[in-house]
């Protein structure tokens, strides 16, 4: 079983990210597996896992000389991708909601998301009211897919059409990421010289992470963060729930929320703005610009933040500002009508996890240690701009996966999860083992996961934190 194909990938991703042909650290790959798809999704995963523990290995040697080796479990790298927690005598709330879903239409397929209120809204009322899916079905077997999925985004609302690999290329959206890099990275005019610790037990430990993420990338990102003991403070709206991703995605983070259109709030999130060192947000673009934190007022307010930012379709094209999440994305570029075609299904076969979001978070994370280091050597800050897309155009451009005779990677065992409790807020459970770790570093996450809005908007060195 070689792990050849992911050594390679990772240094790939290495040199597109530092720009540096080779990494300086040893990489080696432990367990077996694959995740069942068409497309070569563990070791994309796991090569991804690989670059944030690169990426670490590169800022730590910046203070302690050396670089450590890096290792990272295929199996367990790809289980984080289902979900890291395990309740013990409680449930986690359904993922989807009961309309969410690929219909078929007149001329091919739709697929409608429908998590948020709002989103739901939309379709229900283009189709109107629906009680289940086998009645919305009936409404959308009578619309062509790119008429309806133009309806529902001019609407406001969410869906994408199955295209295949072959459309998607030929699309405007899908040829403006061909220019795109996977990174898109800019330096900022340089500020004071960082004073953190950086030691090996805990990296990041006083490095402020201000999270404006949501479902699922971004949090995934702050989540690898949070391990490294970066103080990660995760902002939300009021009225924004995500009770199906809270107790696996804001593991070691505080949760708190801001109405940025109220004057007081947006005095309290211009305070934690100036004294953080790093904002990772996944706004559509524009958004934080139409609230008066654009690019370049976030520059003003924390001269040398590394800033992260993600959307869905490309930072680039018509589709820039479009809404979107991974199961919409997969069926736009073609993932989804290839893993159609070649298992002879008669539906949209998607990859078995929402894999362009957790291999997208990782790249994230690794994006913000290259922005650090980028500090440490220079003072300079940074931007990065990564998309949903352009993750998938990493996937999809060595085509199919080829057959091995790796194990497939079906459900967590018992030997995977940590033995010690992770008491929430919801109920004691078990978290999956850390993925990767170095010579002399391992992931450990301080705070349970918590219920979003449960802290108060304020960093932990606070005086009220005290």
């Amino acid at each position: 079983m070689s792990d050849e194909p992911i050594q390679q990938k990772a240094r790939a991703l290495y040199a597109q990210l530092t720009g540096e042909i080779s990494p300086p650290c040893s990489l080696h790959i432990n367990g077996a597996g694959n995740l069942p798809s068409y497309y070569p999704v563990t070791p994309l995963i796991t090569a991804s896992v690989a670059l944030a523990g690169m990426a670490l290995s590169r800022l730590l040697a910046l203070k302690h000389g050396g670089h450590e080796t890096v290792t990272v479990d295929r199996r367990l790298a790809s289980l984080w991708c289902k979900t890291s927690i395990r309740p013990e005598g409680w449930e986690i709330p359904a993922a989807w909601d009961s309309l969410a879903g690929d219909y078929a239409t007149a001329d091919g397929w739709i697929r409608l998301h429908t998590n948020a209120p709002a989103h739901r809204k939309v379709v229900e009322s283009l189709s109107g009211k629906a009680q289940n899916r086998e009645a919305l079905a009936l409404q959308v077997i009578m619309w062509n897919k790119a008429e309806l999925e133009q309806a529902v985004v001019q609407a406001g609302g969410c869906a994408a059409q199955m295209l295949s690999p072959g459309e998607w290329q030929q699309h405007v959206q899908g040829k403006s990421l061909q220019n795109e890099p996977l990174f898109q990275m800019s330096l900022t005019p340089a500020a004071a010289l960082p004073q953190w610790t950086l030691s090996r037990e805990k990296p990041l430990s006083g490095i402020k992470v201000l999270d404006l993420t949501r479902i699922i990338a971004g949090p995934v990102a702050t989540r690898f963060l949070a391990g490294l003991g970066a103080d990660v403070l995760r902002i939300d709206p009021f009225g924004w729930d995500e009770n199906s991703q809270e107790a696996d995605l804001t593991l070691g983070k505080r949760c708190a929320r801001l109405n940025l259109h109220n004057p007081q709030d947006r005095h309290r999130f211009e305070e934690l703005l100036r004294d953080a060192d790093v904002i990772v947000h996944g706004y559509r673009a524009g958004a934080l610009h139409k609230l008066g934190y654009g690019s370049e007022q976030r520059r003003a307010i924390a001269p040398g933040l590394v800033d992260v930012c993600l959307n869905a379709y490309g930072c680039s094209g018509p589709w820039r500002e479009r809404r979107g999440f991974d199961s919409l994305v997969q069926m736009s570029c073609g993932i989804a009508q290839e893993g159609m075609k070649l298992s002879g299904s008669d539906k949209p076969v998607p990859l078995p996890v929402q894999a362009l979001d957790h291999t997208t978070g990782y790249l994230m994370a690794a994006a913000v240690l290259r922005g650090l280091a980028q500090r440490v050597e220079t003072g300079q800050g940074s931007e990065f701009r990564l998309s949903l897309a352009r993750t998938a155009r990493e996937l999809m451009e060595n085509g199919a996966a080829v057959a091995s005779d790796e194990p497939l990677i079906e459900s967590a065992e018992q030997a995977d999860f940590s033995p010690k409790p992770e008491i929430t807020a919801w109920g004691n459970a078990r978290r999956l083992l850390a993925p990767v770790w170095l010579e002399n570093t391992s992931l450990q996450w301080r705070l349970p996961a918590s219920p979003l809005g449960s802290a108060s908007a304020s960093w932990q060195s606070d005086p009220s934190q005290k």
